[in-house]
């Protein structure tokens, strides 16, 4: 067994940690050495469930430690902007999972820290890894396909304040700051283009949620590509995000790690990655950009085009907040 040169702290023990170590097991050199949850007792718990590393009661026991290379945030939406900037003061490495922020001055003030500092500083835009969309940037890279339309439905059901498992949410989760990320950062990544026109209208707010539940935007590039997203909460069918590339030689779909054509023929993507796990290859991402010194594919430079679209969009169909951000 190769002899661990990362040691990875993982902070958050729901869905997402669990695809996390699930992925960095998979990664030769690495140790999930520590795992943070929001009581001891689920650390431990998560720990003891897959044999990885210590459980501790804070990230600030893991910030403190020196055997404590870098940590991986998959933790609430409104604790990771803070948290981003603790890990890097204390001198770790960070993977934040998507958003980096709710807030674009959030945004730039991670960005701001991780230069200052120097470290590696990565947020987990994970549909740059997924092989299914990296299949299609290949071939726009290549000149084989050019983008005209993307077209995005980003469908959940989630009346109540639930995580991915089904459990009582302690946050509430936002279909602009979070999901419409994933969308706006492919779409400019994916053109090579900066978005240069974004549009947004939102339905009514949930009366205990405090969020809108359903959401449409039209976005840009300044090559003129377009992409239309529609987002709900509301949604009592399929669920998850399923993505429509339109372009001059070819139709394609992607559904997170799979693909199919416009006739929905099955393309093979498993040549395209050394795995088809997005999480995994987004963690070894990660680990390439420590190890090589390099700033990583979805750097926290890379991805703050997209946090400053999203700030614009929230001042159309967020008046509220507009007056009061």
């Amino acid at each position: 067994m190769t002899e661990p040169w990362l040691r990875i702290a993982l902070a958050g023990g729901g869905a997402f940690g669990t695809k996390h170590v699930q992925g960095l097991k998979r990664i030769d050199g690495v140790e999930v050495a520590a795992i943070v949850s929001y009581t001891l007792e689920s650390a431990q718990a998560f720990a003891q469930e897959h044999g990885v590393g210590q459980a501790v009661s804070s990230l600030d026991e893991v910030l403190a430690r020196d055997d404590i290379d870098a940590v991986i945030l998959a933790t609430p939406t409104p604790l990771h902007a803070s948290q981003t900037v603790a890990c890097l003061l204390a001198g770790k490495h960070v993977q934040i999972e998507i958003p980096l922020a709710d807030s674009l001055a959030d945004a730039e003030e991670c960005l701001r820290v991780q230069q200052e500092t120097g470290l590696v500083g990565m947020v987990g835009h994970t549909r740059r890894f997924n092989p299914s969309h990296q299949w299609v940037h290949q071939r726009i890279v290549g000149g084989e396909f050019h983008l005209q339309q993307l077209d995005v439905q980003t469908y959940f059901f989630r009346r109540q304040n639930l995580n991915a498992l089904g459990e009582p949410r302690s946050w509430t989760d936002h279909l602009l700051w979070h999901h419409a990320a994933h969308t706006v950062d492919l779409f400019a990544y994916q053109t090579g283009s900066p978005i240069v026109q974004a549009n947004a209208v939102a339905g009514p707010s949930h009366p205990e949620l405090g969020i809108a539940m359903d959401m449409s935007i039209q976005l840009k590039a300044e090559n003129g590509a377009i992409c239309t997203l529609s987002l709900s909460f509301n949604n009592d069918g399929p669920l998850g995000t399923f993505f429509r590339y339109i372009g001059d030689t070819g139709t394609y779909i992607a559904r997170y790690d799979d693909l199919v054509d416009g006739r929905e023929e099955p393309i093979d993507v498993s040549g395209v990655a050394v795995s088809r796990d997005g999480i995994e290859l987004q963690d070894r991402e990660f680990v390439a950009a420590i190890c090589e010194g390099r700033e990583p594919n979805a750097s926290l430079a890379s991805v703050l085009p997209c946090y400053r679209v999203l700030a614009d969009l929230e001042q159309q169909v967020d008046p509220q907040r507009r007056a009061h951000g």
